[in-house]
Protein backbone atom coordinates (compact mmCIF):
# COMPACT_ATOMS: atom_id res chain seq x y z
CA UNK A 1 0.00 0.00 0.00
CA UNK A 2 2.34 3.42 -1.00
CA UNK A 3 2.63 6.26 0.62
CA UNK A 4 4.18 9.66 0.24
CA UNK A 5 7.95 9.90 -0.35
CA UNK A 6 8.37 6.49 -1.41
CA UNK A 7 7.41 4.66 1.54
CA UNK A 8 4.76 1.82 2.00
CA UNK A 9 2.65 -0.15 4.00
CA UNK A 10 2.39 -3.77 3.81
CA UNK A 11 -0.84 -5.57 4.57
CA UNK A 12 -1.91 -8.89 5.48
CA UNK A 13 -5.68 -9.48 5.33
CA UNK A 14 -7.38 -11.84 7.20
CA UNK A 15 -3.84 -13.60 7.93
CA UNK A 16 -1.47 -15.00 7.86
CA UNK A 17 -3.43 -18.07 7.30
CA UNK A 18 -1.20 -20.62 9.41
CA UNK A 19 -2.77 -24.17 10.39
CA UNK A 20 0.43 -25.19 12.42
CA UNK A 21 0.54 -22.52 15.29
CA UNK A 22 4.45 -22.69 16.48
CA UNK A 23 7.09 -20.83 17.69
CA UNK A 24 8.63 -21.23 14.34
CA UNK A 25 6.26 -21.05 12.15
CA UNK A 26 5.49 -17.78 13.93
CA UNK A 27 9.33 -17.06 12.95
CA UNK A 28 8.58 -18.44 9.21
CA UNK A 29 6.07 -15.86 8.73
CA UNK A 30 8.02 -12.57 10.31
CA UNK A 31 11.47 -13.67 8.50
CA UNK A 32 9.41 -13.97 5.12
CA UNK A 33 8.02 -10.31 5.59
CA UNK A 34 11.11 -8.94 5.77
CA UNK A 35 12.48 -8.77 2.02
CA UNK A 36 9.17 -7.44 0.48
CA UNK A 37 9.42 -4.97 3.56
CA UNK A 38 12.81 -3.88 2.37
CA UNK A 39 12.22 -3.99 -1.54
CA UNK A 40 9.08 -1.84 -0.84
CA UNK A 41 10.37 0.24 1.81
CA UNK A 42 7.91 -0.83 4.49
CA UNK A 43 7.29 1.79 7.14
CA UNK A 44 4.97 -1.30 8.83
CA UNK A 45 3.04 -4.10 8.20
CA UNK A 46 -0.09 -4.71 9.13
CA UNK A 47 -1.89 -8.06 10.12
CA UNK A 48 -5.50 -8.88 10.73
CA UNK A 49 -5.49 -12.25 11.64
CA UNK A 50 -9.21 -14.79 10.65
CA UNK A 51 -8.86 -16.26 14.62
CA UNK A 52 -11.91 -15.73 16.66
CA UNK A 53 -11.95 -13.87 20.24
CA UNK A 54 -11.46 -16.68 23.20
CA UNK A 55 -10.72 -19.31 20.76
CA UNK A 56 -8.09 -21.80 21.27
CA UNK A 57 -6.36 -20.63 18.17
CA UNK A 58 -6.21 -17.03 19.74
CA UNK A 59 -4.91 -17.68 22.77
CA UNK A 60 -2.09 -19.55 20.90
CA UNK A 61 -1.58 -16.95 18.24
CA UNK A 62 -1.59 -14.43 21.15
CA UNK A 63 1.00 -16.38 23.30
CA UNK A 64 3.39 -16.23 20.46
CA UNK A 65 2.99 -12.81 19.02
CA UNK A 66 3.85 -11.47 22.23
CA UNK A 67 7.81 -11.50 21.97
CA UNK A 68 8.17 -10.62 18.57
CA UNK A 69 7.73 -7.01 19.01
CA UNK A 70 3.97 -6.92 17.34
CA UNK A 71 1.83 -4.10 18.72
CA UNK A 72 -2.03 -3.13 18.58
CA UNK A 73 -2.89 -1.79 14.93
CA UNK A 74 -3.55 2.06 15.00
CA UNK A 75 -6.40 1.19 12.44
CA UNK A 76 -8.19 -1.76 10.97
CA UNK A 77 -9.41 -2.20 7.74
CA UNK A 78 -11.86 -5.72 7.93
CA UNK A 79 -14.85 -5.68 10.48
CA UNK A 80 -13.65 -6.59 14.07
CA UNK A 81 -17.52 -8.51 14.11
CA UNK A 82 -19.50 -10.77 11.44
CA UNK A 83 -22.64 -12.97 11.21
CA UNK A 84 -21.19 -16.37 9.92
CA UNK A 85 -24.91 -18.80 9.17
CA UNK A 86 -24.13 -22.55 9.38
CA UNK A 87 -24.46 -24.49 6.44
CA UNK A 88 -24.40 -27.56 7.75
CA UNK A 89 -28.15 -27.18 8.96
CA UNK A 90 -31.30 -28.24 6.38
CA UNK A 91 -32.49 -25.53 4.22
CA UNK A 92 -35.41 -25.99 6.53
CA UNK A 93 -33.40 -24.82 9.75
CA UNK A 94 -31.71 -22.23 8.44
CA UNK A 95 -34.82 -20.60 7.14
CA UNK A 96 -36.27 -21.80 10.74
CA UNK A 97 -32.93 -19.80 12.57
CA UNK A 98 -33.95 -16.07 10.39
CA UNK A 99 -35.70 -13.32 12.08
CA UNK A 100 -39.07 -13.61 11.13
CA UNK A 101 -39.01 -10.02 8.71
CA UNK A 102 -36.33 -12.22 7.08
CA UNK A 103 -38.46 -15.16 6.02
CA UNK A 104 -41.44 -12.62 5.18
CA UNK A 105 -39.21 -10.30 2.92
CA UNK A 106 -38.13 -14.18 1.15
CA UNK A 107 -41.60 -15.32 0.79
CA UNK A 108 -42.79 -11.54 -0.80
CA UNK A 109 -39.75 -11.27 -3.14
CA UNK A 110 -41.01 -14.54 -4.57
CA UNK A 111 -44.47 -14.07 -4.68
CA UNK A 112 -43.91 -10.51 -6.38
CA UNK A 113 -42.35 -12.38 -9.27
CA UNK A 114 -38.60 -11.51 -8.34
CA UNK A 115 -36.43 -13.90 -10.12
CA UNK A 116 -32.67 -14.67 -9.60
CA UNK A 117 -29.83 -16.00 -11.61
CA UNK A 118 -26.09 -15.85 -11.96
CA UNK A 119 -24.29 -13.35 -14.05
CA UNK A 120 -21.15 -13.02 -15.97
CA UNK A 121 -21.19 -8.94 -16.61
CA UNK A 122 -20.71 -7.02 -13.97
CA UNK A 123 -22.46 -3.61 -16.07
CA UNK A 124 -26.04 -3.91 -14.72
CA UNK A 125 -24.27 -5.19 -11.28
CA UNK A 126 -21.79 -2.17 -11.09
CA UNK A 127 -24.83 0.69 -12.34
CA UNK A 128 -26.82 -0.03 -9.38
CA UNK A 129 -23.66 0.35 -7.25
CA UNK A 130 -23.08 3.48 -7.92
CA UNK A 131 -26.71 4.00 -6.64
CA UNK A 132 -26.11 2.08 -3.44
CA UNK A 133 -22.61 3.74 -2.97
CA UNK A 134 -24.04 7.35 -3.51
CA UNK A 135 -27.31 6.79 -1.49
CA UNK A 136 -25.23 5.65 1.32
CA UNK A 137 -22.09 7.58 1.33
CA UNK A 138 -19.32 5.51 0.56
CA UNK A 139 -17.02 4.95 -2.63
CA UNK A 140 -17.35 1.97 -4.96
CA UNK A 141 -14.01 0.38 -6.54
CA UNK A 142 -13.42 1.20 -10.20
CA UNK A 143 -15.70 -1.60 -12.76
CA UNK A 144 -12.64 -3.12 -13.73
CA UNK A 145 -11.87 -4.46 -10.51
CA UNK A 146 -15.52 -6.51 -9.87
CA UNK A 147 -15.30 -7.80 -13.63
CA UNK A 148 -11.81 -8.82 -13.36
CA UNK A 149 -12.94 -10.49 -10.01
CA UNK A 150 -16.14 -12.54 -11.27
CA UNK A 151 -14.01 -13.35 -14.59
CA UNK A 152 -10.48 -15.00 -12.62
CA UNK A 153 -11.86 -16.35 -9.48
CA UNK A 154 -14.97 -17.21 -11.62
CA UNK A 155 -12.83 -19.36 -13.82
CA UNK A 156 -11.63 -21.17 -10.47
CA UNK A 157 -14.92 -21.52 -9.14
CA UNK A 158 -14.05 -19.45 -6.19
CA UNK A 159 -17.05 -16.21 -7.02
CA UNK A 160 -20.11 -15.77 -8.22
CA UNK A 161 -22.18 -12.46 -9.25
CA UNK A 162 -25.87 -12.78 -8.64
CA UNK A 163 -28.53 -10.40 -9.98
CA UNK A 164 -32.30 -9.95 -9.11
CA UNK A 165 -34.70 -9.18 -11.96
CA UNK A 166 -38.17 -7.55 -11.65
CA UNK A 167 -40.55 -6.68 -14.78
CA UNK A 168 -37.40 -7.50 -16.97
CA UNK A 169 -35.26 -5.04 -15.12
CA UNK A 170 -31.70 -6.02 -12.69
CA UNK A 171 -32.93 -4.18 -9.58
CA UNK A 172 -30.17 -6.00 -7.05
CA UNK A 173 -27.24 -7.79 -6.75
CA UNK A 174 -24.42 -9.28 -4.88
CA UNK A 175 -21.05 -10.98 -5.44
CA UNK A 176 -20.40 -13.85 -3.14
CA UNK A 177 -16.75 -15.92 -2.98
CA UNK A 178 -16.06 -19.76 -1.87
CA UNK A 179 -12.95 -21.10 -0.41
CA UNK A 180 -11.99 -23.70 1.89
CA UNK A 181 -15.91 -24.58 2.30
CA UNK A 182 -16.61 -20.77 3.22
CA UNK A 183 -18.63 -18.63 1.38
CA UNK A 184 -18.65 -14.90 2.14
CA UNK A 185 -21.33 -12.17 0.96
CA UNK A 186 -18.75 -9.80 -0.31
CA UNK A 187 -20.50 -6.93 -2.19
CA UNK A 188 -24.33 -6.37 -2.38
CA UNK A 189 -25.83 -3.42 -4.42
CA UNK A 190 -29.47 -2.43 -4.82
CA UNK A 191 -31.46 0.11 -6.95
CA UNK A 192 -33.24 3.00 -5.69
CA UNK A 193 -36.42 1.79 -7.97
CA UNK A 194 -38.86 -1.21 -6.70
CA UNK A 195 -37.54 -1.68 -3.62
CA UNK A 196 -41.03 -2.63 -2.12
CA UNK A 197 -40.08 -5.84 -3.75
CA UNK A 198 -37.28 -7.19 -1.55
CA UNK A 199 -35.17 -8.39 -4.06
CA UNK A 200 -32.30 -8.36 -1.84
CA UNK A 201 -33.56 -11.02 0.86
CA UNK A 202 -34.53 -13.27 -2.04
CA UNK A 203 -30.86 -12.54 -3.85
CA UNK A 204 -29.33 -13.53 -0.20
CA UNK A 205 -31.14 -16.52 -0.17
CA UNK A 206 -30.63 -17.77 -3.55
CA UNK A 207 -26.56 -17.03 -2.64
CA UNK A 208 -26.83 -19.01 0.91
CA UNK A 209 -28.45 -22.27 -1.18
CA UNK A 210 -25.80 -21.66 -3.62
CA UNK A 211 -23.15 -21.87 -1.05
CA UNK A 212 -24.54 -25.05 0.73
CA UNK A 213 -25.09 -26.86 -3.16
CA UNK A 214 -20.95 -26.02 -3.44
CA UNK A 215 -20.74 -28.05 0.05
CA UNK A 216 -19.72 -24.97 1.87
CA UNK A 217 -20.24 -25.23 5.40
CA UNK A 218 -20.66 -21.50 6.54
CA UNK A 219 -21.95 -18.36 5.15
CA UNK A 220 -19.84 -15.15 6.17
CA UNK A 221 -21.68 -12.03 5.90
CA UNK A 222 -18.69 -10.13 6.03
CA UNK A 223 -19.15 -6.98 8.39
CA UNK A 224 -21.74 -5.90 11.35
CA UNK A 225 -21.54 -2.80 13.89
CA UNK A 226 -20.02 -3.80 17.01
CA UNK A 227 -22.45 -4.42 19.84
CA UNK A 228 -23.52 -1.31 21.69
CA UNK A 229 -22.83 1.90 18.64
CA UNK A 230 -25.58 3.42 17.68
CA UNK A 231 -23.96 5.97 16.02
CA UNK A 232 -21.71 2.92 13.86
CA UNK A 233 -21.73 3.49 10.24
CA UNK A 234 -22.59 -0.31 9.63
CA UNK A 235 -26.07 -0.26 11.81
CA UNK A 236 -27.81 0.43 8.73
CA UNK A 237 -26.31 -2.76 6.79
CA UNK A 238 -26.35 -5.02 10.29
CA UNK A 239 -29.86 -4.53 10.31
CA UNK A 240 -30.26 -6.18 7.30
CA UNK A 241 -28.15 -8.81 8.14
CA UNK A 242 -29.81 -9.77 11.32
CA UNK A 243 -32.90 -10.63 9.97
CA UNK A 244 -30.65 -13.86 8.24
CA UNK A 245 -29.71 -15.15 12.01
CA UNK A 246 -26.20 -16.95 12.04
CA UNK A 247 -24.13 -16.33 14.91
CA UNK A 248 -22.22 -13.37 16.03
CA UNK A 249 -18.12 -14.00 15.98
CA UNK A 250 -15.55 -11.29 16.96
CA UNK A 251 -12.08 -11.52 15.21
CA UNK A 252 -8.74 -11.02 16.87
CA UNK A 253 -7.95 -7.04 16.66
CA UNK A 254 -5.34 -5.98 13.71
CA UNK A 255 -1.11 -5.93 14.97
CA UNK A 256 1.53 -4.14 13.55
CA UNK A 257 4.90 -4.96 12.95
CA UNK A 258 7.40 -1.48 12.97
CA UNK A 259 10.04 -1.17 10.52
CA UNK A 260 10.24 2.85 10.77
CA UNK A 261 9.89 4.21 13.94
CA UNK A 262 10.13 7.57 12.95
CA UNK A 263 7.70 7.58 9.50
CA UNK A 264 5.32 5.73 11.75
CA UNK A 265 5.02 7.74 14.56
CA UNK A 266 4.75 11.02 12.45
CA UNK A 267 1.95 9.30 9.94
CA UNK A 268 0.38 9.08 13.01
CA UNK A 269 0.31 12.18 14.37
CA UNK A 270 -0.82 13.83 10.67
CA UNK A 271 -3.55 11.33 10.26
CA UNK A 272 -4.78 12.86 14.22
CA UNK A 273 -4.25 16.56 13.37
CA UNK A 274 -6.18 15.84 10.08
CA UNK A 275 -8.97 14.54 12.23
CA UNK A 276 -9.12 17.26 14.55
Amino acid sequence: MPLPHGLSWLYCNRGPVIHDLSKKTMHDFLDAIHAPAKKHNAVFVRIEPPYIVQSKEEQTYNKLLRPLSFRAAHASHQPAYTRVIDLKQSEGDILAQMKQKGRYNIRLAKKKGVSVKEETDVAPFYHMLRETTKRDGFSPHKKKFYQEMITILGKKDMAALYTATYKNTVIAGLIATFHDKKATYYYGASSNTHRNVMAPYLLQWHAIKEAKKRGCTTYDLLGIAPPDTPNHPLNGVSSFKKKFGGEVVHYTPAREYIYKPFWYHAMRLIKKIKRR
